[in-house]
């Protein structure tokens, strides 16, 4: 297979060999003290050894080579394409980083699509400042990650921005995947399907929160950042085709904008309960805590699937098998009630009919 470069000096024009074979202890053996200068984006001496570095680190999961796109062989005539980009803070936190974000970010993005993620761009925008220690943790995070979930990294960028014009490190993605089946798409949603979610909902915002703000729940919660690719791919084999009707991951805007998107999607009641949801205590405690409710926070590595009801239980049973999705659980129905409405039934039987946010209920955290 013929490959293009992946990493840039910020000019445009490739710079960096594959080195694979490196020992995941490269960013380790760095110099604490060295960061991240203006020069590092000027195309020249500085901008090479900085994107061999980096390349370097990135080892056996980069298909780079010293040429200006990536020619890729695709297994098919349809593909799955998406793009996005990554501001987190903090960009280091207690079992991941900006890079595994970035790469699961990408990676399910594609898999609620019903596609095979194979190939990932890869574009840094770097404050100067920033310590190349720590910039190389990031990248090696975005390796082992890439190698999770089974994707290539064929082509990106760098660029150096004057301290102040970044918060540390951005991270721009794109994502190919190939489309092996019928793709699994919102338009499929209908009433009688059962709602699905992989795993707790909560857990990724409050663990960075409880670090930006010293809750001290950092430790009890961690982020649920994963690649959920191959626990997707597992349900779609496991199940006739066609029985799960659309597959999304619950990100920004969590839960209860993904059932606003659903409903309006198929012009149905949405229907879910409070106590059904896989909430943890420690996560409930915070929420309660800062007065916000969990339905509407961030998560990395959880799904809502909408499913046929003849295959709800062997969906669970499927998704069980994976660790990210050990607390699967059926929280709630699609409605033949005409008109977008999202209910929720609260614990003591209430039902309440949920408005979308008009903006978000926390600071930014990713």
């Amino acid at each position: 297979m013929s490959t293009g470069h992946t990493l840039t000096d910020g000019g445009g024009t490739g710079l960096a060999t594959r080195m694979p074979g490196v020992s995941s202890a490269v960013a380790a053996t760095q110099d604490p003290n060295e960061t991240v200068v203006l020069d590092h984006g000027t195309g020249a001496k500085l901008s090479r050894e900085l994107v061999e570095r980096i390349s370097e680190t990135l080892g056996d999961v980069y298909l780079g080579a010293m040429e200006d796109s990536a020619l890729l062989e695709l297994p098919g005539n349809r593909i799955a394409f998406t793009t996005d980009s990554f501001v987190v803070t903090p960009i280091i936190f207690g079992n991941g980083d900006i890079g595994k974000i970035a790469v699961c970010g990408t990676v399910n993005d594609l898999a609620v699509s019903g596609a095979r993620p194979l190939y990932l761009t890869l574009s840094l925008i770097i404050e100067a400042g920033m310590p190349i220690a720590e910039l190389l943790t990031i990248i090696a995070s975005v390796r082992d990650t890439a190698r999770a979930a089974g994707i290539k990294i064929v082509a990106g960028d760098t660029k150096v921005v004057r301290k102040g014009d970044a918060d540390r490190l951005f991270i721009n993605t794109a994502g190919v995947g190939v489309l092996e089946r019928p793709p699994v798409s919102i338009q499929n949603v209908r009433p009688g399907q059962k709602i699905i979610l992989s795993g707790y909902i909560g857990n990724h915002s409050i663990h960075l929160l409880s670090i930006r703000e010293g809750l001290g729940f950092e430790r009890n919660v961690l982020s649920d950042c994963a690649p959920l690719n191959h626990m997707v791919d597992a349900v779609l084999r496991g199940v006739p085709a066609g029985k799960v009707a659309s597959l999304r991951d619950v990100t920004r805007g969590g839960l209860c904008a993904v059932l606003h998107e659903h409903a309006r999607a198929a012009n149905c009641a949405i229907r879910f309960e409070r106590n059904a949801l896989p909430i943890l205590p420690a996560v409930a405690m915070a929420a309660d805590m800062l007065g916000i409710d969990v339905i509407h926070l961030a998560n990395e590595g959880c799904l809502c699937l909408f499913v046929e009801p003849d295959v709800a239980d062997d969906v669970l049973a499927i998704l069980r098998e994976d660790s990210a999705g050990r607390e699967a659980a059926i929280i709630g129905e699609v409605e033949a009630a005409s008109g977008a409405e999202v209910r929720l039934v609260e614990a003591d039987g209430t039902q309440i009919t949920l408005e979308e946010l008009h903006g978000a209920e926390l600071p930014r955290l990713c």
